[in-house]
């Protein structure tokens, strides 16, 4: 049985940054000549770094091997607390240099491509007229959100990205909050120089052996059309072209005679630039909102803060807004 850690006498006293920072980084490594190598240090110090952590907590945070080290089930406990208590040090270092210069920082997004291609530029363009000095990274993440590991490994601080319920959830906590920005359901879309665009209805029968362009199988987007067919007893259409990316499926659909589908917010910011028309075809209701997904245990920063109150703004706008036609 393990022996009650006596936290004042034995760690709270002793314990070092420093020292988490070492298992951390063999950790990472898993290695603790590779930990040296990148702590520019010798290993003999790593080791007693890691031997004297061993010992004030009475438990072997590491399993050695030939191979290297891996983190004991006292070690993965300690990687997951640490690295939170460094993650709030860090969020109060970027609240500091918020507060002396409330007009910079840094702010890491996790998006999806298709969400980033339609509602993040007018978030991100209007942010940046009050913020130009605060730098934001925005990371792809898959489509759509399902699992959220970066945000739990805190290498994004924010994740935009359209739901898909249920979460991954962590077993042991509730960990997360998920606020709805809007919803964003799918729409059949051809470019504006074929037939379909002058029509003033059309069933979805009719399109079954037209080509259509469309994102890959397990997608959001393939998902909704092949049920959509589905609820109409027809079989899937013909896919021409598969692919995530929305730059690709945007330029064919305007100079070719495919049809496709995208979702709503897309058309109603960018139909006229990409010349292409939202057709008039009936698709079942199915929920497709898109969230702004945080951690609860983390404290936000003023950035992220002042970020997602500019993403309700858009998102109040995109509801509010009529879709944009071509004539």
């Amino acid at each position: 049985m393990l022996r009650k850690i006596d936290w004042e006498g034995q760690i709270g006293r002793r314990l070092k940054m420093r020292d988490l920072h070492v298992f951390f980084t063999v950790a990472q490594q898993g290695s603790m000549g590779k930990a040296a190598a990148q702590l520019g240090v010798s290993p003999p110090t790593v080791s007693e770094v890691i031997a004297d952590l061993e010992h004030g907590l009475g438990v072997k945070l590491l399993d050695r091997s030939s191979h290297g080290v891996e983190p004991t089930i006292y070690g993965h406990a300690l990687l997951k607390r640490g690295l939170a208590a460094f993650d709030e040090l860090k969020q109060g270092i970027r609240d500091i240099e918020f507060l002396s210069d409330p007009t910079s920082g840094e702010l890491r997004i996790g998006c999806s491509e298709p969400v980033s291609a339609a509602i993040l530029p007018p978030i991100v363009h209007r942010f940046m007229q009050q913020y130009p000095r605060v730098i934001l990274h925005v990371n792809d993440v898959p489509p759509p959100t399902r699992d959220l590991a970066g945000l739990r490994d805190r290498k994004h601080d924010l994740v935009l990205n359209r739901l898909v319920m249920p979460l991954e959830r962590d077993p042991l906590e509730d960990d997360l909050n998920v606020e709805v920005l809007f919803d964003d359901p799918l729409v059949v879309v051809a470019g504006i120089q074929t037939r379909w665009a002058r029509r003033r209805k059309i069933d979805l029968a009719e399109l079954i052996d037209e080509p259509w362009i469309l994102a890959q199988p397990g997608t959001w987007n393939y998902t909704c059309v092949a049920e959509a067919f589905q609820a109409r007893g027809l079989d899937m259409p013909k896919v021409s072209l598969i692919t995530i990316s929305v730059a690709l499926r945007t330029y064919l659909l305007a100079h070719s005679p495919y049809i496709g589908a995208f979702q709503r917010s897309l058309m109603r910011l960018n139909a006229d630039h990409y010349a292409l028309k939202m057709l008039p075809v009936d698709l079942p209701v199915r929920p497709s909102p898109v969230v702004i997904a945080t951690l609860k245990n983390r404290t936000l920063s003023p950035v992220a803060h002042r970020f997602i109150a500019c993403a309700r703004e858009v998102a109040r706008s995109m509801v509010s807004k009529p879709p944009t036609r071509k004539s």
